[in-house]
């Protein structure tokens, strides 16, 4: 399918190949994360855990966290002026929470956005006994894996008391539970994006995230504020959907903007040729002139 549809592009114009590099390009990471992301979160649903989608819904934002500096500042701090990526996990975690932290950076690293800049990312540890020395260490450990110097602006590391966060996590769907036994939180992975006034814009379940749909997510919460005409391009053609938590391709929109393309292409050859006889009229009527002198 993804490489008829490549076929089908190409004959249309350089733009419309290059959506379709776009595109084949995030298929691919798709597909070699996809059955990963599916076989954790049937293991998660038997545990009784998971994450509930609650688009549009508003998070509280005068919930009052611990920031890495040891501060106490509402969650609202972080919103206002551009979409912020928010993460629930929990830092002394040996297992999901690290392979979720270590890949957001890293896709987040390959999106051509600027942290503090263009979105902010907010992690929030569910483990009311953490506190911030914990939250500067797990910054620095991070900041390092970044690598640019917006990452110290626009990643925040918070710890809070149980209620706040029960309070957040009940907000945004996030359901875990302490496990006695293992002496471990048993909890899903994955991660949320809000828009600027605080409203669930879209979820991304599993440990890996891909930096295309990381970027489409960031642009369409931003209500297109961030972004270029490409990305508006991609939203169009792949738009979200809730029940995979995924963008994917619409073939219905593909082919509109396909057959857009080729109605564009026909017309402009259609003036092109038009003025090409034009001219080859003029020149003869000149030349007729002349011989005529």
């Amino acid at each position: 399918m993804v490489r008829t549809t490549v076929r089908f592009i190409s004959k249309g114009s350089p733009v419309l190949l290059s959506l379709a590099v776009l595109l084949t390009g995030s298929f691919a990471l798709r597909a070699q994360y996809g059955e990963t992301n599916a076989k954790f979160s049937r293991f998660v649903s038997k545990k009784g855990i998971g994450i509930d989608q609650k688009l549009n819904s508003p998070i509280p934002l005068d919930l009052v966290f611990r920031d890495e500096s040891n501060r106490m500042v509402p969650i609202r701090t972080f919103f206002g002026g551009k979409p912020v990526i928010l993460a629930l996990v929990y830092y002394k975690c040996p297992g999901l929470c690290g392979l979720t932290l270590s890949d957001l950076v890293h896709s987040l690293k390959r999106v051509d956005l600027e942290p503090a800049h263009d979105y902010n990312v907010v992690i929030v540890s569910i483990d009311p006994n953490e506190n911030s020395l914990i939250a500067v260490e797990k910054k620095q450990n991070y900041a390092q894996l970044f690598g640019k110097p917006s990452f110290q602006a626009g990643w925040h590391f918070l710890t809070g008391d149980q209620k706040a966060i029960s309070a957040l996590a009940s907000a945004v769907g996030f359901r875990y539970r302490w496990d006695e036994p293992t002496h471990q939180f048993v909890h899903a992975a994955g991660v949320m994006i809000a828009t600027p006034e605080g409203r669930l814009s879209r979820y991304f379940y599993g440990i890996h995230y891909t930096p295309t749909d990381l970027r489409l997510s960031l642009v369409e919460a931003s209500k297109n504020t961030i972004g270029s005409p490409v990305d508006y391009v991609l939203l169009f053609c792949c738009p979200y959907d809730p029940m995979t938590g995924e963008y994917t391709v619409a073939i219905y929109n593909l082919l509109k903007l396909a057959g857009a393309g080729t109605l564009i292409l026909v017309l402009t050859l259609i003036v092109f040729l038009n003025r090409s006889a034009k001219k080859r009229r003029q020149l003869a009527y000149e030349e007729q002139q002349t011989a005529f002198h």
